[in-house]
């Protein structure tokens, strides 16, 4: 084999690897267990009959908030889980109806967020709780942040996560896109964690896990897209 085929098998190998649409938490540690009530495992059915998983985050007692390219032809919201296998205390409710952005584009992955409404409404507990969005009058740019998810741990490894994980993630001005935060880094989101919450110091949510491609991380920035969301939710 030529020098040159083996570079551009290098080249696709790595870029295969580093590009990933459905986020997993790399180099993060188990989240104490209902840590983050806030937190919501979508199960989802695609056309194809397949089923996958991402992330979301409960806004109130009707509405979560995931991407816009977690599309599935039906969800099973799971409120209240840590671990997959343990049922004790979880919550689930299918989705009446979804809200993607009307101005999501699946080629760049822009206005990468979604609203789904519930069938029932979350019944809130210790273990089930939701959480407050960051606006536009939330102050100066967050730094400091966590990722959490079910999504792989490794990215050599196929299967998710059994338990949530969580990982501290600084947000960069060097990569961000319009409407967008940005991370960089070898920790971070990946397969399986799309549509998780970027949420940083004062306890509220900035960004949705969107997508990733080598080390660096891509979130809906929510205080761009409240006038939207409130008039979705009210």
């Amino acid at each position: 084999m030529s020098i040159h085929c083996q570079l551009l098998i290098l080249i696709l190998a790595l870029t295969l690897d580093g590009q990933v649409h459905t986020g997993e938490v790399i180099g993060g540690r188990e989240a104490v267990p209902h840590s983050r009530p806030y937190m919501v495992l979508l199960e989802q059915r695609m056309p194809s009959g397949n089923k996958k998983n991402c992330g979301g985050f409960l806004l109130n007692e009707d509405f979560v908030m995931t991407a816009a390219h977690c599309q599935a032809s039906s969800y099973t919201v799971i409120l209240g889980v840590h671990n997959v296998y343990s049922s004790n205390g979880i919550q689930r409710s299918s989705v009446v109806q979804t809200f993607p952005h009307k101005d999501y584009d699946e080629t760049d992955l822009s206005n990468d967020i979604m609203l789904l409404k519930l069938s029932s409404k979350a019944n809130f507990s210790t273990n089930v709780q939701p959480i407050a969005l960051a606006g536009q009058g939330d102050g100066s740019l967050p730094k400091s942040c966590i990722v959490s998810g079910w999504g792989r741990t490794d990215k050599h490894i196929k299967h998710m996560s059994l338990v949530l994980m969580e990982a501290n993630v600084t947000i960069s001005t060097e990569c961000e896109k319009e409407k967008s935060y940005c991370t960089e880094g070898e920790t971070g989101p990946g397969n399986g964690d799309s549509g998780g919450p970027l949420v940083c110091e004062d306890g509220k949510a900035y960004g949705v896990v969107s997508s990733g491609y080598l080390n660096k991380y891509s979130y809906a920035k929510i205080p761009d897209y409240r006038s939207w969301i409130d008039l979705i939710m009210n």
